[in-house]
């Protein structure tokens, strides 16, 4: 609009001008030869009149070409309307509720990598305040959270002291505090600040840019799905050479609880407080009496990364795959998404003929990048050994907690091996995890 003020009041100065200019002109021009002094100076003012209103009648229509092309060009540089969602937009209740980001941390003063990002990405403060829980009492690291002030809430593990362990189990302190820690911090979130829900990430993961988005879009399906019972920014095996980057928006059903970045429900805190196990959580979390069927979602690209190499685990895992994720890197706008196909029902109509209808062929001759004609296959294993060797000589990751693989669903693990699709599945008549295979 104020462009288009603004070509109107130049065309009107422009007319002005030009007939300044004109009268101007006209006025100083000589009598033509020979014409009588009073009848030259009559007829000069008529002639004069007359050129007046032919000019007055250019430059009327002059103004309304600018008129009409100020509108037109007006109208070219608005940005387009934004494409029609596929689905309605969240619900106002689901949308409204606030999201907290419990952020584990301990001695870490690299913390602030992970905050940086949080609070650079975060689309609303109110919705996703920011909540640092600190063990460990480590004073650098205190700090380094406290020089962000009010963007983030500072809370402390105030039991710093050394928890009773099995004379077996002496090394393995720091993973009771941490079981300790995740049990106090949660419970402040789903007992004194009384959240709905929360997504919980360590002090050594950095953020994609639609980590906000990506929940903000799954939290009511989450809510909907009670076969669900997580929802995770995290890919176990998706370095970058196994993930198809250029469908980021790809999600997945998990029986594999994947943690490193993940949303529960207050309901599953009320579930698993009483029974919280005093060591290994995250394996916890993984045992069937814990996950009882249920599914987690996951993506195709993961959400985040972590830069930890330094920690309890001292670096498990880390050099050979962790350091290898990739990292989400373009956004997509989830919340426009339709995401019913994550339901279990429409999953299993989908997913399952998919992978049962893919070609099936042998690790070989995947290695050997043969029968490219076929696109997305299948390699098929039939025993815990079977599935290791597999696993192992494709890159994935090949440990099974309480018989279930990494990023898998009724066994089937999806990934990208040289380019295209492969699915290592076990036979379609396929009952259950067996967890002496762990």
């Amino acid at each position: 609009m104020l462009k288009k003020s603004s070509l109107a009041l130049w065309g009107a100065a422009l007319f002005v001008a030009w007939n300044g200019l004109l009268l101007l002109f006209l006025w100083s021009r000589p009598a033509a030869p020979g014409a009588e002094p009073g009848r030259g100076l009559t007829e000069e003012v008529i002639r004069l009149a007359q050129d007046a209103e032919a000019e007055l009648e250019r430059q009327k229509e002059l103004l309304r070409q600018i008129h009409r092309y100020s509108g037109l060009w007006g109208r070219r540089r608005r940005p387009p309307p934004p494409p029609s969602s596929p689905r309605p937009p969240p619900s106002p209740a689901a949308a409204s509720v606030v999201l907290p980001v419990l952020v584990m941390a301990c001695d870490r003063s690299t913390v602030r990598r992970c905050l940086d990002k949080l609070l650079r990405y975060r689309p609303s403060p109110e919705r996703f305040p920011v909540i640092v829980s600190q063990d460990c009492g480590h004073a650098e690291t205190a700090r380094v959270i406290a020089s962000y002030g009010d963007a983030v809430a500072h809370i402390r593990q105030p039991d710093l002291s050394d928890v009773p362990v099995p004379a077996e189990h002496r090394k393995f302190q720091g993973y009771y505090k941490i079981a300790r820690h995740y049990r106090w911090a949660l419970g402040q979130v789903f007992r004194t600040f009384r959240y709905r829900a929360a997504i919980v990430v360590e002090d050594d993961l950095e953020v994609a840019p639609d980590f906000f988005e990506y929940f903000q879009a799954t939290f009511p399906l989450l809510l909907a799905d009670r076969s669900l019972w997580c929802v995770s920014a995290w890919n176990d095996n998706g370095k970058e050479q196994m993930v198809d980057a250029g469908r980021a928006e790809l999600l997945y059903r998990t029986d594999f609880f994947p943690g490193l970045g993940w949303l529960l429900l207050a309901e599953l805190w009320d579930e698993l407080e009483p029974k919280w196990p005093r060591a290994f959580w995250d394996d916890w979390m993984r045992q069937p009496e814990q996950r009882r069927e249920r599914s987690c979602v996951r993506p195709e690209v993961s959400r985040t990364m972590t830069f930890g190499r330094k920690g309890v685990s001292h670096g498990q895992f880390f050099d050979q795959y962790l350091k290898f994720i990739k990292l989400n890197d373009r956004f997509v706008p989830f919340t426009r998404l339709d995401l019913s196909y994550l339901k279990k029902e429409e999953y299993e109509r989908s997913f399952l003929p998919r992978v049962y209808a893919a070609p099936e062929v042998r690790v070989e001759e995947l290695q050997g990048n043969r029968r490219r004609e076929l696109g997305a296959v299948r390699v098929r294993y039939t025993s815990r050994d079977s599935f290791k060797a597999f696993a192992k000589a494709l890159g994935l990751m090949d440990d099974l907690k309480s018989g279930v693989p990494r990023a898998g669903y009724r066994g089937i693990v999806s990934f990208v091996y040289r380019g295209r699709r492969v699915y290592l599945a076990p036979p379609s008549d396929w009952t259950g995890y067996d967890p002496s295979w762990s």
